[in-house]
């Protein structure tokens, strides 16, 4: 699948910090090997990195707007919810307004 097909669907990426990141992937630039996703959550390293040891980071309950990862700083990429096909979106039909 074309990584454009996955543009918007719900992405959970891990950081070489073992953080891991969710939100909507944005954008994918092959030249510059970056990830950018939208609605961005921290989980913090969660149990990878057990509380209180050195290298632990707790979650954070702010939404970021945008996040740019480097590719080569990325551990995992898992894509949840991929965006439906377009062959199943509703029939073109005035009544719908979005």
């Amino acid at each position: 699948m074309a990584h454009s097909a996955l543009l918007g669907s719900r992405i959970s990426l891990i950081s070489k910090r073992d953080i891991r990141y969710e939100g909507k992937l944005y954008s994918i630039n092959q030249e510059d090997a970056t990830v950018a996703l939208q609605s961005v959550r921290s989980y913090g390293t969660e149990v990878r990195i057990p509380s209180g040891t050195a290298g632990h980071v707790p979650a954070q309950t702010a939404v970021h707007e945008y996040l740019l990862f480097r590719g080569c700083d990325i551990k995992d990429l898992h894509v949840h919810d991929p965006v439906p096909d377009p062959k199943e979106a509703p029939p073109a039909d005035p009544a719908i307004l979005s």
